[in-house]
């Protein structure tokens, strides 16, 4: 029988996306895969079925669990990981934040060629930090993560006092998914939908499910691995009426352990928690926005007699090789940076048919009304035509996720930088690679995007200023994500970073700035762009080089 195909949009191309299940594999629990030093794995990108509430849905899969298996390795290993695609596109992975040898860092045509359906390709891994890693396709991102397709790599460290004791451990993916008509909603086979926003879901998934339920004993420490997942969603994750402490970030630990309430996980982010459940009782991890609270997961705790191991979570730790790294990059505070990167957007949607009088209308802010192109006084956005305007008035919230214990408001929705929901749904859907561009500009050049050239040299501290401008047809967040190196977030907006963590992405909010210092230090051809996969699809990227010293 001929496989069913998503003819909603393209039926030229409907091939590119097939929606058929019949005679696939159910989805199966994703396992955390032990690999020694040396070792090998092999890794099957192949459909699968999933269910998802009510729908049964096809997606993609590593060996046929979404998330795909968790990869656990030892700092200073190497290992090799055989990939086969079985499906019906070309695609790469990307071993997102590992500073690796550049011709397995998954860059289609840039380190590597394509794998082809049926095509195999063997990456060899090296891990030289500790910390929480991912993999992921770098080809048409905004496809391919969404149908299911992530997996997380932990490193332990060869110290084995680099982190606090604890009881035991949690992985957990934050992500969702757009479902529409029984199925995860229609993509355009010419390149990226929902550009504006980036690809917001209605559907809230931990681990690959709706919910996940777990049962601790009282006094335990869990630690949590975190690690985004989504094409565009900011999560803030807490655990009201338990303790928790931040412990780490992308690259490794904290410069100090930290009591929090909750944490801010950007796309392709990771945050690293403990947490001491001291009570009986159940508990439930959350999604918190400013107008909404999400329910992740329970947790159930229930009395027990048995000792903790966990007997460090109350100290506060410093760590000093954190210590040492601010004590070398104060020097950069105040030195004017190396490169300056903009990051800006411009649209070009259709403009009413001549005729009659035109009124522009914010799509967040329908109040806010125009006879002539603007932009909005409150989010700096682009006014629309008001055709447009009022599809985003009226049908934002036919894409917004179900479960939440309040009532959602647009200025709830857009709060601290960080638009936590998709105000603008129907405008958003017909944003696409061809009307609308989001743009990286070097200010020292004017080049933008893949014009681009920056160079280094390994040993090479780069300070580097990232400007959110709101100078911007829609200004917006962004994760702004470096391959194959590493780098110290020096300031936000004049303020020094109050805790530092080694990164590959950061979180800049509407309007912000931030400096960063780079730590040239891997040779090789590195990609940097957002992480918001639409946005990169659109063209948010560029490539620097770094040469080796000899």
């Amino acid at each position: 029988m001929e496989e069913q195909a998503d003819t909603r949009l393209d039926p030229e191309h409907a091939d590119a996306f097939p929606v058929g299940v019949e005679g696939l594999p159910k989805v199966v629990p994703s396992a955390i895969v032990d690999i020694s030093p040396g070792g090998s794995f092999d890794l099957r990108i192949h459909p699968v079925v999933k269910t998802i509430g009510a729908d049964t849905l096809r997606m993609l899969s590593y060996n046929g669990s979404i998330p795909g298996p968790t990869l656990r390795v030892r700092q200073g290993s190497e290992i090799v990981v055989n990939v086969s695609n079985e499906t019906q596109m070309d695609t790469t992975i990307h071993w997102h934040g590992l500073r690796l040898e550049n011709r397995y860092d998954g860059v289609p045509h840039e380190t590597q060629a394509p794998i082809t359906p049926g095509g195999r390709y063997s990456h060899h891994l090296t891990f030289p930090d500790a910390g929480l890693f991912w993999y992921h396709p770098h080809m048409r991102e905004d496809y391919a993560q969404e149908m299911g397709l992530y997996g997380n790599i932990i490193v332990d460290p060869t110290d084995q006092s680099y982190w606090p004791s604890v009881d035991r451990e949690v992985v957990f993916t934050l992500d969702d998914v757009l479902i529409e008509d029984g199925r995860v909603a229609a993509f355009d086979p010419r390149g990226a939908n929902f550009v504006a926003m980036g690809r917001f879901g209605n559907v809230l998934l931990i681990g690959g499910e709706t919910e996940q339920g777990l049962v601790v004993d009282r006094g335990q420490v869990v630690r949590f691995f975190l690690t985004n997942t989504a094409n565009t969603r900011v999560f803030k994750v807490a655990l009201p009426g338990s303790r928790m402490k931040l412990v780490g970030g992308d690259g490794g630990h904290v410069e100090h352990e930290t009591l929090v309430d909750d944490v801010v996980v950007a796309p392709s982010e990771r945050a690293i928690v403990d947490v001491l459940f001291d009570e009986v009782g159940g508990f439930t991890v959350q999604h918190l926005t400013p107008g909404r609270a999400y329910s992740l997961a329970t947790i159930a705790v229930k009395e027990s007699t048995a000792e903790s191991r966990a007997t460090d979570f109350g100290a506060l730790r410093v760590n000093h090789d954190m210590v040492a790294e601010r004590e070398r990059i104060v020097r950069y505070l105040d030195a004017p940076p190396d490169r300056t990167l903009a990051l800006v957007a411009e649209m070009d949607l259709d403009e009413p048919e001549a005729g009659g009088p035109v009124v522009y209308v914010c799509p967040m802010h329908p109040e806010v009304v125009s006879d002539r192109p603007a932009k909005c006084p409150k989010c700096g956005m682009k006014l629309m035509a008001s055709d447009q305007g009022a599809a985003g008035a009226s049908g934002h919230d036919d894409a917004q996720p179900s479960g939440a214990s309040h009532h959602h408001e647009h200025e709830d929705a857009m709060a601290d930088g960080i638009e936590w929901e998709d105000l603008m749904f129907e405008v958003n859907r017909t944003t696409t690679t061809e009307n609308m561009r989001w743009k990286l500009e070097d200010r020292d050049t004017g080049k933008a995007n893949a014009d681009i050239d920056w160079s280094f040299a390994v040993g090479d501290q780069v300070k580097i200023r990232l400007l959110n401008e709101m100078e911007s047809d829609h200004p917006m967040h962004h994760p702004f994500h470096v391959h194959g190196e590493r780098f110290l977030i020096l300031t936000r907006d004049g303020r020094p970073e109050p805790n530092l963590v080694w990164k590959d992405t950061v979180l800049l909010r509407t309007g912000e700035t931030v400096d960063i210092v780079l730590d040239a230090s891997n040779p090789g051809l590195w990609m940097a762009h957002c992480h918001i996969a639409e946005h990169m699809e659109s063209g948010m990227m560029f490539s620097f080089r770094v040469r080796p010293t000899s």
